[in-house]
């Protein structure tokens, strides 16, 4: 290798920025893949270690067909290590869109005259988890603009009542946070209602394309956003989401960008990232911008590939935003998590029917699927759809959850979980085809479980069957 620096430009502080542009663009322009080195990389990853970001790189540089396909086989092989072959669940539930900043990409900006702003009341929060509950749901995830009516306490507020919600066998388990970066006293207020995922995404990882994008508010401060998830870990949020919205800049940028982040918060916290992002640009009210840095399907597959080969051990969602035969083909690659029976309108999941002359959505989606339909088509390939959130309710998260995931001794919590969460889903929720079809799941996953293991989970099924529930290991 031509190129092999040992130092970081920019050390590793707490609360400090850490990216450097030259430094990246240097490993991007002097990494010189070779089928062997190609080969040596996808070997130390599915030995569940890191890479660094020259071994990245030197992925992200491989692109004759045989070094693409051994990744992807790489990343394929990956996941079904770590993951077993479960996909974890989750709706997104928008409480409101007012936002005082301008970001050019957004249907949020607050330039945006054609954007209906609101803010959903407590009670019509209340309404819209009913809703959802009545799908199935068990794991959502808040989303708010950037506005200073979104406080930590309204924030915290909107959680606390989102558990208490219960309808039926229906309960949110999970909340998790999409929302502005805080001061650290404001991720405390966040972090005392019981969240889980703080998410916060970096947008694009290059200070001068994050400056064309941002034209104004607090989120025009690259280094504040930056720092984000830092002061969230100083408050005791060791549970933290990173992403990057490809389409902004170089996409080979944004992934090193993604792992030089995760560096960071091991180096600096000893717990890298829970899960990582990477929504592409997708039409928004009024958006007017270049495509000149827009992702092809082929490309985005291979970018996925090489992220879950660059941190193991590190969830991956995938949202709403690709249509519902790429989603099927990227899950194969890496992907743990995805959206489903996703709405992104104020108040659309318990109003059935859309006003088609009020738009209040920050982006459009091209998976319109209903929950079930998802479920239905991943136990059609042999997946375990999953609402499970035993990790975060047994506290193991951040170091914890490290201690687990990276040897992928995970996988011995996730299948069992998975398949509880799964049957509570099909006695409550799923029509008879459906139910069929996962308790043969349910059956066929069993079997390649340890013999003890498969008692315990037998008596809980029947506990299920029989009316309890949420039960977990």
């Amino acid at each position: 290798m031509q190129f092999t620096p040992e130092k970081y430009r920019i050390p590793d502080l707490p609360m400090q920025p850490f990216i450097d542009p030259d430094e990246i663009w240097d490993y991007l322009n002097n990494s010189i893949p070779t089928p062997d080195k190609v080969k040596e990389i996808v070997e130390k990853s599915l030995s569940k270690k890191r890479l660094n970001l020259e071994e990245t790189a030197i992925l992200i540089n491989a692109t004759d067909t045989t070094s693409i396909e051994l990744i992807k086989e790489g990343a394929r092989l990956l996941k079904r290590n770590v993951y077993g072959n479960r996909i974890v669940l989750f709706a997104p539930l928008y409480v409101g869109n007012k936002c005082s900043n301008n970001c050019v990409y957004c249907g949020f900006r607050a330039s945006n005259k054609a954007q209906v702003r609101k803010t959903l009341s407590l009670d019509e929060l209340v309404k819209e988890v009913e809703a959802l509950e009545d799908e199935g749901q068990k794991r959502l995830i808040l989303v708010f603009g950037e506005h200073a009516e979104y406080t930590p306490e309204f924030i915290a507020d909107s959680v606390r009542t989102t558990y208490k919600v219960k309808k039926g066998n229906g309960e949110i388990r999970r909340v998790n946070i999409n929302a502005a970066p805080l001061d650290i006293e404001g991720y405390k207020t966040v972090k005392e209602a019981g969240i889980g995922t703080y998410q916060v995404f970096q947008e694009t990882y290059h200070p001068e394309a994050y400056k064309k994008y941002h034209l104004s508010g607090r989120k025009a401060d690259y280094n504040w956003r930056l720092t984000a998830l830092d002061r969230a870990q100083k408050a005791g949020i060791d549970d933290v989401g990173i992403g990057a919205l490809i389409g902004l800049y170089d996409w080979r940028f944004e992934v090193m960008g993604l792992v030089r982040h995760t560096n960071h918060l091991e180096t600096c916290y000893n717990v890298g990232p829970h899960t990582i992002s990477f929504p592409r640009i997708k039409d928004a009210s009024n958006l007017h911008m270049g495509s000149s840095y827009f992702v092809s399907d082929e490309d985005f597959l291979r970018m996925v590939a090489i992220l879950r080969l660059a941190v193991p051990y590190t969830g991956m969602i995938l949202t709403a935003r690709e249509p519902a035969a790429l989603r099927d083909e990227v899950i194969q690659y890496g992907v743990s998590q995805i959206d489903g029976g996703t709405k992104i309108e104020l108040g659309s999941y318990s109003f059935k029917e859309k006003n088609e002359n009020i738009d209040r959505s920050q982006f459009r989606i091209n998976d319109d699927r209903p929950l079930n339909d998802i479920i239905d088509e991943l136990l059609d390939q042999d997946m375990i759809p999953s609402f499970c959130t035993a990790c975060y309710r047994l506290g193991r998260t951040g170091e914890h959850f490290m201690e687990f995931s990276v040897p992928g001794f995970i996988k011995r919590f996730c299948t069992p979980n998975a398949i509880l969460t799964l049957a509570e889903y099909l006695y409550d929720y799923a029509p008879e085809q459906t139910k069929e079809k996962g308790m043969k799941v349910i059956e066929k996953n069993l079997k390649e479980l340890s013999v003890k293991i498969q008692k315990e989970l037998k008596k809980k099924i029947e506990r299920i069957e029989q009316g309890e529930r949420d039960l977990y290991f």
